[in-house]
């Protein structure tokens, strides 16, 4: 889709071909968090192609590629590399080679769009400053990001902000949509072992029943939400898995609850982890059982800020017709390790429209049938240029 705005890029078509066999590569070769040593070097050669500076092995598998032009502000642009353990039930021709890893959440579009970015201001310019492209390893896992920040990420390469781009199947393919605040969810996991007396089905007296406990557990565990947080404030707690050692006649000793929690604001979080702490420990001391609970934070939320929020919006105005903007859009309670990144520096994020229709760009994020529309990537490449020469301005440098 080419933005019919009279600021947007001029893309070649050999450009255009690139993106989406840079786009097809990718998705061939798809590698789990920490892993993606084949993506890397693949992203390596085709940056060194443009002439850029590449740094690599930065929080493992990471890399940052460099374009200086000027001595204007820095800014970075954030694709993530990873794949997911999933078996790929597309027909796509160039479907992944690597059996039970894909690229089902759109990570190979995303590392497109920024090397198509990339290619058209190494070759055009119009920006005064210096661009970092960060490529980052374990985003699935909410491991990457930090990683590369304690390998000195901005040390080595600081920044006046960091942008980035995630596409959103079910919203229109090129649409653009963000918001100041928090855009995405924090994620926190838990894991409750309910500890009570095993043995015989057949002699419950005799016993503590942690399936008892736990079942409770469960059901109250659904009244944090209810009674505890601020109807106004957006939170989430899910058990998404029960384990026992127990068998068909004996009861068991141990059953363990394992979940996770979504949250935007670190008062909410707080008060998720204080409550089913609580509630666990009351529970299983009326039963005559013991808890141990474990609360891990996993990802921080993804809070947009201000003055990047404003950076991107302009580019958002260049680059599509202004009613293809969304720039209040709906808190999405999914989680991204973009998050650890803006707890360090300034930034924005910004959702992408991959299509409404199942097969057209629709099907969901994580599913076995999913596939990036490459229908959005001048799009994206569009934007990011837009925002490069935004906030990089010869005008401000």
């Amino acid at each position: 889709m080419k933005p019919e705005t009279p600021d947007a890029p001029s893309m070649s078509d050999d450009v255009v071909a690139m993106l989406r066999q840079w786009r097809h590569d990718l998705h061939q070769i798809p590698e789990l968090g920490m892993e993606e040593r084949l993506t890397s070097d693949y992203l390596a050669d085709a940056l060194g192609d443009m002439g850029l500076t590449v740094t690599r092995g930065i929080g493992g598998t990471g890399l940052v590629a460099t374009l200086r032009r000027g001595d204007g502000g820095a800014i970075a642009l954030r694709a993530d590399m990873d794949g997911l353990p999933l078996t790929e039930r597309t027909e796509a021709p160039y479907r992944s080679r690597h059996d039970g890893v894909m690229h089902a959440c759109g990570h190979d579009g995303h590392m497109a769009m920024a090397l198509g970015a990339g290619r058209v201001l190494a070759g055009e310019g119009g920006f005064e400053g210096t661009l970092h492209l960060v490529f980052q390893p374990a985003e699935e896992h909410g491991l990457g990001a930090k990683a590369m920040i304690a390998d000195g990420l901005f040390d080595r390469f600081p920044v006046d902000a960091i942008f980035g781009l995630h596409n959103m199947p079910g919203h229109k393919t090129g649409q653009l949509s963000t918001r100041v605040g928090g855009l995405m969810a924090a994620e926190d996991n838990f894991e409750i072992r309910v500890k009570g007396v095993g043995g015989h089905a057949a002699r419950p007296q005799m016993l503590v029943d942690p399936i008892v406990v736990a079942s409770e557990i469960v059901l109250a565990l659904q009244t944090v939400v209810a009674r505890n947080t601020d109807p106004s404030d957006a939170a989430v707690v899910s058990c998404t898995e029960i384990s026992t050692d127990g068998a068909r006649n004996a009861v068991p000793g141990e059953v363990i609850i394992r979940g996770d929690t979504r949250s935007f604001r670190p008062d909410v979080r707080s008060l998720l982890e204080r409550r089913i702490r609580q509630l666990c420990e009351g529970i299983c001391a009326a039963h005559g059982a013991a808890c141990v609970v474990t609360y891990t934070h996993e990802f921080e939320p993804t809070i947009n800020d201000p003055a990047a929020y404003e950076l991107a919006i302009a580019a958002a105005q260049a680059t599509v017709p202004h009613k293809e903007i969304d720039g209040d859009t709906a808190p999405w309670t999914a989680s991204e390790d973009f998050g650890a990144f803006l707890d360090r520096v300034p930034g924005c994020f910004v959702l992408i429209g991959n299509g409404e229709e199942p097969g057209a760009g629709g099907t969901p994020l994580h599913s076995a049938e999913y596939d990036f529309n490459d229908d959005a990537l001048e799009t994206g490449v569009a934007f990011y240029v837009n925002l490069v020469r935004t906030a990089l301005s010869k005008r401000n440098a």
